[in-house]
């Protein structure tokens, strides 16, 4: 007789610890139905409410999510915890086809120089909207490391701005405010011996 354990829907998971830290209400209008999945450089797979160290964050990360591959989406990626009232915008692309985020218009590009303001742990959401058809943004494009424009940002408002309604699938992290010290990192910081 072969016994076999139940799985967890990923997306109840989901609605679970986006409740338990007050990302929705605070951010979600409602809840999402799809789970993305978020995967950083040295197979750092992001599982919903994960605490990661910001140094293993730092670089563009592989988005996947089940989607209409004929529909264009957005995917919005922002910081909760900068404001206390606005979302610090981190990443943000529109007009890709199904999940291909890297073939669509980057409006912002990757922010991978966070900021130190606000609390010691923030709360780092991932939302992708489908979207009705292809869109004109009139956003000026953010280029990497570029912060004018990015903070007061409003994930609900840009979405009421384009019509996106409300966002199909999520995902979040906790980046923690701490530096991995290895030797690489000392190496770059320490004063070179002459």
């Amino acid at each position: 007789m072969l016994v076999t354990c139940p799985t967890v829907d990923p997306v109840i998971k989901l609605i679970e610890e986006l409740k338990k830290h007050k990302i929705l209400p605070r951010l979600l209008p409602c809840k999402p139905s799809v789970l993305i999945n978020v995967l950083y450089p040295c197979d750092i797979e992001i599982q919903p409410g994960d605490q990661i160290v910001i140094t293993e964050v730092v670089i563009e990360p592989i988005i996947r999510f089940i989607a209409d591959p004929e529909k264009f989406h957005t995917l919005i990626m922002v910081d909760l915890d900068v404001s206390p009232d606005s979302e610090w915008l981190l990443w943000l692309v529109g007009n890709f086809r199904g999940c291909d985020v890297v073939l669509g218009q980057t409006i912002a590009a990757y922010d991978n120089m966070r900021h130190t303001e606000g609390a010691n742990i923030h709360r780092v959401v991932f939302l992708a909207y489908q979207q009705i058809l292809e869109l004109d943004f009139d956003e000026p494009y953010m280029p990497a490391g570029q912060t004018a424009g990015r903070s007061g940002f409003n994930c609900n408002r840009f979405a009421r701005k384009y019509a996106l309604g409300n966002p199909r699938a999520c995902n979040f992290f906790l980046n923690e405010w701490q530096i991995r010290w290895t030797p690489q990192l000392l190496d770059n910081i320490l004063p070179k011996a002459t």
